[in-house]
């Protein structure tokens, strides 16, 4: 099967991403909303050549792209005792891209969460910007938020560890 045929069907693909992005630009669009089964992509424009994308698992664009600031001093978030932070019952979010982390969702605004937020399966946890799009993260499970593991705006791998989630509580 040829690598085009393969994505036909992916409206997550990055190429149709892409096109649907400079079809925006072209025709002066302020959102575009594709639904296909299960499926969804919502383009929206932010102004200034800047495109936000959301899907089920990436729900809403954040009010405005958070601009630089200082990183915070200091550790993430101290762990509260080695055996609260280990365990079965202990879940990782891990990013599911490369990019820029960003703990809220503009400068002036407070965290997604913080240690002791309680987290359900469509939490919003934190955005991590790739290509100047901003791509909401949730939490995918539930529980509460034990530890932070990085900083607002540092970047990040796929696969790093986000935060550590008690699926107990």
């Amino acid at each position: 099967m040829a690598e085009s045929d393969k994505n036909a069907g992916d409206v997550f693909d990055i190429e149709r991403i892409r096109k649907l992005i400079e079809l925006m630009k072209e025709h002066d669009l302020g959102e575009i909303d594709l639904r296909q089964e299960n499926q969804r992509i919502r383009l929206c424009g932010a102004g200034h050549g800047q495109t936000f994308v959301t899907s089920p698992m990436l729900s809403a664009p954040p009010a405005a792209a958070p601009a630089p600031a200082a990183p915070a001093p200091g550790p993430a978030a101290p762990p509260a005792s080695g055996d609260a932070l280990e365990g079965p019952h202990i879940a990782i979010i891990k990013s599911p891209m490369v990019g820029t982390f960003y703990s809220k969702p503009n400068p002036n605004s407070k965290d997604f969460v913080d240690v002791g937020s309680s987290v359900q399966n469509d939490t919003v946890v934190c955005i991590i910007e790739a290509m100047k799009v901003f791509n909401d993260i949730t939490a995918e499970m539930r529980g509460k938020i034990v530890q932070v593991l990085v900083r607002n705006e540092e970047a990040v791998d796929f696969g790093k560890p986000l935060f550590k989630v008690d699926t107990r509580g």
